[in-house]
């Protein structure tokens, strides 16, 4: 890899001064992971550290049963397997592939030794550290308190602002098992999305006609996490 850091599309990356990036550029592998791919199960020992530069990834919470909830999604403007700063091994969720995902990798041990360094690098992990606890409040409040509709439309928001597409090539499973709702649930949300002219639906592709509704006719969980997320980004430009 030879980017420079303003150029590698990972959003905490590409703010890292130069010579910080400099250090760990040499141990950053490129990386492709496809769709419903898991990165991580819950117990597994956190090996690698994920910097996406695309795509989508969800943080899901799962049951005994096998049952899921989405407690967080991570696109170009975070990282996977953040409990190593907080000089934890093992990972307590499951890691899948929403969107296809390109980006970068680093050993575990390698990122933890550039962490403690206690410049930049750190700042902006502890920074997104705050920005993802923030999400994971947030939508288990969304999933317990707020209407199918509503939490769908809050997702697809989400999605789109992270993938940076209005167009999403997602089944209706997928969005169930992140939502930790019925199937069928989402198909009545969605045919009401999409009766409203909202959005469009047609063999597992999801169009968003009208953002600026669907916005209105999500809950106030959408505009709290982006707006928490954007204050973050807008930290990194300064």
């Amino acid at each position: 890899m030879s980017a420079v850091s303003g150029q590698v599309g990972n959003r905490i990356l590409s703010a890292l001064p130069p010579h910080e990036f400099a250090r760990i550029q040499p141990y950053l592998g490129t990386v492709h992971l496809e769709k419903s791919k898991l990165v991580y199960i819950t117990g597994d020992l956190i090996q690698y550290v994920y910097f996406p530069t695309n795509g989508l990834l969800s943080l899901l919470s799962a049951t005994e049963t096998g049952s899921t909830v989405e407690v967080a999604m991570v696109g170009n403007e975070g990282i996977v397997g953040l409990p190593v700063i907080l000089k934890k091994g093992m990972i307590t969720y499951e890691v899948s592939v929403q969107v296809p995902v390109d980006g970068f990798r680093i050993k575990a041990e390698v990122l933890q030794q550039e962490f403690d360094r206690g410049e930049r690098l750190q700042e902006y992990m502890l920074g997104y550290t705050h920005v993802l606890i923030g999400q994971i409040a947030q939508l288990s409040i969304c999933n317990r308190f707020h209407t199918i509709e509503k939490a769908l439309s809050r997702w697809l928001l989400m999605a789109e602002d992270r993938v940076n597409s209005n167009t999403l090539n997602l089944t209706q499973e997928n969005i169930a098992n992140a939502l930790g709702v019925p199937r069928t649930g989402v198909t009545m949300a969605a045919r009401a999305l999409q009766n409203a002219q909202l959005i469009r639906y047609s063999r597992g592709n999801i169009a968003i006609l009208d953002r600026a509704g669907l916005e209105y006719n999500s809950c106030e969980c959408y505009r709290i996490v982006r707006d928490e997320l954007q204050q973050f980004l807008n930290e990194r430009k300064t």
